[in-house]
């Protein structure tokens, strides 16, 4: 499977990321990834960009260097009642929102508190993707999870950084993903790079998919034109000035 864009990716304005946004753009388009998410973490973590960086993103354009860079954010669900540290206001503003359980900044309750705070979430419109949801620290009821988010419209986030980072995150996305197949809920799978040479790179992610014999057709970043109406239908923007063809 070919992954043509990379929809979670931090520079060095969320701090303990280590490469700037056109030197993420400049790697992405040297391997060629042809979309590439900003999506710095929201201001609740430590070091984290405040909100007006999140409004800001308009100071860059949208295609740079023939690569399409969607302004974005990950934003941090706050509490059980799957409040997030951004409102509204910005969330709406932005291409492509990743909405995120962090220990840094929400503590690990019950199976039941984490599934209430992400039907919450699942019934936020302005959030796109659920990322790393397979955190054994936030574990949920996986069935439950997965149907709301094909009810709402949510993407979910197979992460391939969770599976050298985060606890039982192998075993717990094949679960999550085999629910996904099982209920046709689409995927996107992403790197979370924090230095610009990891961007594009997924072979946890893609062996795991390729293992339980994960339909493509479910993967939204798998295919250019489809994803780009994708982005496009979300975002209502055209990103297609200076777009030059690989």
């Amino acid at each position: 499977m070919k992954i043509i864009a990379d929809t979670h990716t931090h520079t060095v304005a969320s701090t303990h990321a280590y490469s700037t946004l056109l030197e993420n753009v400049a790697y992405a388009k040297k391997i060629g990834m042809r979309i590439l998410g900003n999506t710095d973490h929201g201001p609740a973590i430590a070091g984290a960009p405040q909100v007006w960086y999140f409004h800001n993103e308009k100071a860059f354009p949208e295609v740079i260097d023939g690569v399409i860079v969607l302004k974005g954010a990950e934003a941090n669900i706050l509490d059980y009642g799957g409040a997030l540290d951004l409102g509204d206001n910005e969330l709406n503003a932005l291409d492509w929102v990743i909405a995120s359980m962090h220990r840094q900044v929400l503590t690990p309750g019950s199976e039941a508190d984490h599934t209430r705070a992400y039907l919450a979430v699942a019934r936020n419109p302005a959030v796109d993707v659920i990322g790393h949801s397979g955190d054994d620290n936030f574990r949920y009821d996986y069935e439950t999870g997965v149907k709301a988010f094909k009810e709402y419209g949510k993407i979910v986030e197979i992460n391939n950084h969770s599976f050298e980072t985060r606890k039982g995150s192998k075993k717990n996305c094949a679960e999550i993903a085999r629910l996904c197949k099982k209920y046709e809920v689409p995927v996107v799978v992403n790197t979370d790079a924090h230095f610009c040479t990891e961007i594009g790179h997924f072979p946890h992610a893609l062996a795991m998919l390729e293992e339980i014999d994960f339909p493509e057709r479910l993967v939204v970043n798998a295919d250019y034109d489809s994803f780009l109406a994708l982005v496009r239908e979300k975002s209502g923007r055209s990103f297609t000035e200076n777009v030059v063809p690989y």
